[in-house]
């Protein structure tokens, strides 16, 4: 099943000076892939990354997610989309720094109404699966920087999403760090999650099953490994 889909996607910023981030990209994802994107700071990848998830829309092209064309939703409905069918990890965590890692977690729990002792096991369950059991009511600034990568990926799966998203998820991380991170990656892959990780790292990259390679807004090689 096919679960991202994207057909000349272009993204220009800027109208007297115009930047093309992107230019007539096509990409699918199917269910259950691991997908590293790779490719030179500029190259368009972070941007590509952004319009797979609804967080941008491109300048033309079409996107599909699950099947539904993202420019025929309404922006409520895109939002109901992103939440509920995408979970996104980003390179500096973006934790709320007065929440404990437990009340992180709970965040997208609570924006998508459930109720206040559902989320909290959830929260609890999903930090025990990462393991951070014994650092539920840490605020960010008492985890190290592998700790809160962690508890962003915890928070990413609050939803229970069919697709995560990562920019440079490790980017920030010494080798060994970054090295557990993307064993907690690999593991939600083989529990059935599709898994799509922005980097410039080839030690990540080759933990994907498939390697796209993007330069000057163009993919221009897919490997399968």
């Amino acid at each position: 099943m096919e679960v991202i889909r994207l057909e000349d996607v272009w993204k220009v910023y800027g109208t007297e000076v115009r930047v093309e981030a992107l230019r007539g990209v096509d990409l699918s994802v199917e269910e259950g892939e691991f997908i590293a994107i790779m490719g030179p700071s500029g190259s368009g990848k972070s941007t590509l990354l952004h319009i797979m998830g609804l967080l941008d829309t491109p300048t033309r092209g079409r996107v599909f997610v699950l099947g539904r064309e993202a420019s025929r939703l309404s922006d409520d409905e895109r939002a109901l989309l992103r939440r509920e069918s995408i979970g996104f990890v980003f390179q500096q965590y973006n934790l709320s720094p007065s929440l404990t890692a437990l009340e992180n977690v709970e965040l997208p729990m609570l924006f998508a109404g459930v109720p206040p002792e559902k989320r909290r096991k959830r929260a609890v369950e999903l930090l025990e699966a990462v393991g951070l059991g014994d650092r539920l009511h840490h605020y960010p600034n008492q985890l190290s920087g592998g700790q809160q990568q962690r508890v962003a990926i915890a928070r990413a799966l609050a939803n229970n999403p069919h697709i995560i998203l990562a920019d440079e998820p490790t980017g920030n991380l010494d080798t060994k760090t970054g090295r557990r991170i993307l064993e907690v990656f690999r593991e939600l892959n083989e529990r059935g999650k599709t898994v799509v990780i922005v980097t410039h790292d080839p030690e990540v990259a080759e933990a994907a099953e498939k390697i796209v390679k993007i330069r000057d807004g163009k993919i221009v090689g897919v490997v399968e490994r």
